[in-house]
């Protein structure tokens, strides 16, 4: 049974297709500093793993979010690795374990990378879907990355 939010099942779904790429690029990035966790060494080892624990736990509840608000517009959540690594536009390299300031680096240029594709996804969702709720959910998801960036920037001084 499709919805009936005051939005076309055409823009629904395309609005639900931005959301499935957002999850995709978001497990992405929570699947690499859930990584970055485990493999961290150095002198700031133990501040590090702790840091890194806390922005893997937002970003889970963030990939929650995203699949829950594709739902709620009617359509379906990706859920697969398979599904992800299709459609996140953040890519990750499988192999390499970079120093400590490597994988600040890393991360931060990964959550600069989903703000900068979340202001062009606010952009279609509100102009061209004219989807308010979509468009006040991704402003709020962008805010979060705005506050990672910055704290993975002072970590970098």
């Amino acid at each position: 049974m499709n919805p009936n939010l005051g939005m076309s099942d055409g823009s629904r779904q395309n609005v639900v297709t931005i959301l499935n790429d957002v999850l995709a690029d978001e497990y992405v990035l929570y699947t690499k500093t859930r990584n970055y966790h485990w493999n961290v060494v150095g002198p700031q080892f133990n501040d590090l793993h702790k840091f890194f624990e806390a922005q893997y736990s937002e970003l889970n509840d963030i990939v929650d979010d995203v699949a829950e608000r594709a739902r709620a517009l009617g359509g379906r959540a990706l859920g697969t690795l398979a599904e992800f690594s299709q459609h996140a536009r953040l890519k990750e390299q499988p192999g390499t374990y970079p120093d400590a300031t490597g994988m600040l680096r890393d991360l931060l240029g990964d959550h600069e990378a989903v703000i900068r594709r979340l202001r062009e996804d606010l952009e279609v969702v509100m102009e061209k879907h004219r989807d308010a709720g979509t468009n006040d959910f991704l402003t709020g998801l962008m805010e979060q990355h705005e506050k990672m960036a910055w704290m993975l920037r002072a970590f970098l001084g």
